[in-house]
């Protein structure tokens, strides 16, 4: 939408969407040009969000997300409430491991990145928190994946599947193997998805409602992987995390 057509509110809305992981830090004319405003009107509204706290600018004049945003989003039920409820559990899972272990939920098509323990030693990994990866080529992705409603499954097999390398998985009726075999298991493994030197295993973390809310993993090197013995540990975290946010395991029907 061009800049004389958009709102205040989604001009505010861009200034602060020019801000990502790369681009973590910008000045006044990066800011105007990503976010598609002039400089006069990108000066304006970089200065009312700085007053407001929303951005903070260093000493070399650059401008940064600020504090007070990180203040809201610590109300977000899905973003530290549900870290503060997983922590105990991650910190078992990452000390069983010394690898490194992920809390994440899906947003739309994508998996985020909530939190992520990791060692010194552990697998080097593209994952880090508020990082964003599409659903299919992700464990924590496809655990968030293969328990969303069949639209949105339909959604994703029947888009155009990025390819990160070699393995990844991007062909949809594999795809949907995979994510019956997640339902039918209660686990799922992306094998060299993402870098060809890792795998993860992953399992869905569940509400009060026993919808799916997120998902854990453990990510380790591929080589020397034991997938068979990382499933338990991973499954113990996110039964660990669904109970304490209100989950209850249905128990098996009594014996006839």
């Amino acid at each position: 939408m061009p800049a004389a057509v958009r709102t205040a509110a989604e001009r505010l809305l861009a200034v602060l969407d020019a801000f990502d992981h790369r681009h973590p830090s910008l000045t006044l004319t990066e800011i105007s040009h990503r976010a598609g405003l002039t400089l006069t009107t990108a000066h304006r509204l970089v200065a009312t969000l700085t007053d407001w706290g929303a951005l903070e600018r260093d000493d070399a004049g650059a401008y940064h997300v600020g504090l007070r945003l990180y203040e809201l989003a610590a109300l977000s039920p899905r973003g530290i409430g549900l870290r503060q409820a997983a922590m105990p559990f991650l910190e078992d899972l990452y000390e069983a491991t010394h690898e490194n272990v992920h809390l994440a939920v899906r947003d739309g098509l994508e998996v985020v990145y909530i939190e992520r323990l990791s060692g010194r030693s552990a697998v080097g990994v593209r994952s880090q928190v508020g990082a964003r990866w599409p659903l299919h080529a992700t464990g924590v992705g496809l655990a968030l994946l293969a328990h969303s409603h069949s639209a949105l499954q339909e959604e994703v097999c029947g888009g155009a599947l990025a390819s990160f390398t070699p393995f990844t998985v991007t062909d949809p009726a594999r795809l949907r193997r995979m994510l019956a075999d997640v339902r039918r298991t209660g686990c799922a493994v992306s094998d060299r998805q993402i870098t060809d030197d890792a795998l993860s295993v992953a399992a869905p973390v569940r509400g009060p409602r026993g919808d799916v809310v997120a998902a854990v993993s453990v990510v380790v090197p591929v080589e020397g992987a034991h997938t068979q013995a990382l499933i338990p540990a991973v499954r113990v975290a996110a039964r660990g995390i669904s109970r304490t946010l209100g989950w209850q395991p249905t128990p098996p029907p009594a014996a006839g």
